[in-house]
């Protein structure tokens, strides 16, 4: 089955974990947007969504779907989100849309998080796809030589401010044994406003799309 079928076939899945008359939190990225397509089918048994980024704010709007700010929450029941890369321990590598910040911090004010994605994305080793970084402008190129210190080779990624006007480094060729304390250690460098390394707020629920059949992981406690 093609890449772009698996990623419809698990964005429909997700449906099922949408509570009626709630607000709901939604990250970003390419399978994230079938998901919107879908959910849009339903939004009037939802209240409305909390938005992870501009992108998927404009996606909502085209959809006709309310949008709430955080601040104007009490309560997520649900944050759906994808990966860029999950291994067995539901740690996960995410930002590859420069959302990683605002990712993080909806995923950790809901109760539950739910992660979709493709059978590409899961991996014994996280690493093979950049880690990135969010840093503020002024100290990108000290965070930069305290990351080269940690390992791998650090890029600062081009063309791009995120949605909090910073940018991102992006870590190539870094395989990340211990995932817990490389967030850690990352998180510590001051500068650095977060890392995509997911490995204190893991998923609750992953939906994995193969090719006969959608698998289902729940985190164990």
């Amino acid at each position: 089955m093609k890449l772009e079928k698996l990623k419809k076939k698990v964005a429909f899945e997700a449906l099922k974990f949408v509570p009626f008359k709630q607000i709901i939190g939604i990250g970003t990225g390419s399978t994230i947007s079938y998901f919107i397509k879908y959910l849009s089918k339903i939004k009037d048994k939802i209240i409305g969504v909390v938005s992870s980024s501009k992108k998927t704010t404009k996606i909502l709007k085209k959809y006709g779907i309310k949008i709430f700010k955080l601040n104007e929450v009490n309560y997520l029941p649900v944050y759906i989100d994808s990966a860029d890369e999950i291994n067995k321990n539901m740690e996960m590598i995410k930002g590859g849309g420069a959302a990683l910040m605002r990712e993080k911090i909806i995923a950790s004010a809901s109760k539950k998080f739910i992660c979709i994605i493709d059978k590409t994305k899961k991996v014994n080793i996280l690493g093979k796809f950049p880690l990135p970084v969010e840093v503020l402008p002024m100290s990108y190129k000290y965070v930069k030589n305290e990351l080269k210190k940690i390992g791998g080779n650090v890029i600062r990624r081009k063309n791009i401010i995120t949605d909090n006007n910073n940018y991102i480094l992006d870590i190539n060729d870094f395989f990340i044994l211990n995932p817990k304390n490389i967030e850690k250690k990352i998180n510590n460098i001051p500068g650095v406003l977060s890392v995509g390394i997911f490995s204190k707020r893991k998923p609750d629920v992953l939906l994995i799309g193969k090719n006969s059949r959608i698998e289902t992981i729940f985190k164990k406690f």
